[in-house]
């Protein structure tokens, strides 16, 4: 499995072929094909290319999938007492990059596979063959139920309430 460390942004991301990675807005628009010039590292397999600061005559071609947007952060101040209370939020854009190639220019690879999905795949396949007639389904049992109770009456507290003042009145 060949991989690369790139830099976009200010950061460094671990980019692998085939897979995705999630990095700051790029002004590129969705669907186009460019080259991160920044690489750091390559490694295949056992070899590995440290770059100084830079790898020279290693590409790594990515494809912009779709520009989505990361979760909202919430901030709020609060000061008791005093009557402020400042709401904001903030939510990070981000460009999610395709990576298609990781190599020298010219070079013809045929991209592999991770080996966990293939495992995956087997899994499934497996637990699809087991038959279902191991487990007995569990009866339910039917609760009898009782008819709703009704609330008491409520008492008319107005009528004594009116009459006590009707009596201190007199008085």
């Amino acid at each position: 499995m060949r991989f690369a460390i790139v830099e976009s942004g200010g950061k460094q991301f671990r980019a692998v072929e085939g897979r995705t990675i999630e990095v700051d807005r790029l002004p590129v628009e969705a669907g186009k094909k460019f080259d991160l010039e920044r690489v750091l590292l390559m490694a295949d397999g056992d070899e590995v290319v440290v770059g100084t600061p830079t790898v020279s005559g290693i590409e790594v071609k990515v494809t912009v999938m779709d520009h989505i947007r990361g979760p909202k952060i919430d901030r709020f101040k609060y000061r008791p007492k005093k009557r402020i209370r400042v709401r904001g939020g903030h939510r990070q854009q981000y460009t999610l990059l395709m990576v298609d190639f990781i190599g020298k220019p010219g070079e013809k690879r045929k991209v592999e596979e991770p080996k966990v999905e293939k495992a995956a795949e087997v899994e499934v396949a497996e637990a699809e063959m087991k038959p279902k007639s191991e487990k007995q389904p569990k009866v339910k049992k039917e609760a009898a139920k009782s008819p709703a109770k009704k609330a008491p009456a409520k008492k008319e507290s107005a009528s004594k309430s009116s009459s006590k003042k009707s009596d201190s009145k007199k008085k």
